[in-house]
């Protein structure tokens, strides 16, 4: 940063780095709630366990937890709730998908304390917790699973899409349920639970009408 920049803003580098240090050393010696930065208060969270409330599947929940740890391990490991999953743990798999204010997250790189008085929907949450959501019953009939463990995610990030593009197409499918994977292999269940949801195919067609058009062209041997 140049000599001008310091002086065009309100806040020198000296300033910053003494606030900075007040800061870091507060907290360790006084453990206040609040300090004040050029007249104005700025909360301290940490570096221990402070209390988290989260409302998920539209309970609260208080928790003191440290403000270092992810929604998921939030979810898990405080709260029992086990639909998302710890897979690749760096938002590249999607199988800890979350909705948080009806916005698809990854769990797993998303801090549970700024998750707070946000409303976070799981797997467990989208059929009201009584009954499957029609998402999930798509999954069913159109035998989009088979190990199971990255199920919860897809349901929930294929809910999120259908919200935003309820009569979608095979391509913009592809794109927007792009950031989950499936180890099985079973995209093309996924796609016909899609067609299923979007009325593009009978119930429970969708997934087998790849197969179906194999054996008419091929025969039995196809």
């Amino acid at each position: 940063m140049s000599k001008k920049d310091d002086r065009s803003s309100n806040l020198s580098r000296r300033d910053f780095l003494k606030i900075s240090g007040i800061a870091a050393s507060v907290p360790l010696v006084a453990g206040p709630a609040v300090i004040e930065v050029e007249g104005q208060e700025v909360a301290i969270h940490g570096p221990g366990a402070v209390p988290v409330t989260l409302i998920v599947n539209g309970k609260k929940y208080t928790e003191k937890i440290e403000p270092r740890v992810t929604l998921l391990d939030a979810l898990r490991e405080h709260l029992d709730v086990t639909g998302p999953k710890r897979v690749c743990d760096r938002a590249e798999c999607g199988a800890c998908t979350v909705l948080m204010d009806n916005r698809a997250v990854y769990s797993c790189t998303t801090l549970a304390i700024e998750a707070q008085g946000k409303q976070i929907v799981t797997a467990e949450g989208l059929g009201g917790g009584t009954q499957p959501h029609a998402v999930q019953a798509a999954f069913v009939n159109n035998d989009a699973q088979q190990c199971g463990f990255c199920t919860p995610g897809f349901t929930v990030a294929t809910k999120a899409f259908l919200d935003k593009h309820p009569h979608a197409g095979g391509p913009e499918v592809a794109h927007g349920i792009g950031g989950n994977l499936c180890r099985c292999g079973t995209y093309r269940g996924i796609q016909g639970v899609v067609a299923q949801m979007t009325r593009r195919e009978p119930k429970g067609n969708a997934g087998t009408t790849m197969i179906a058009e194999r054996i008419a062209k091929g025969g039995a041997n196809a």
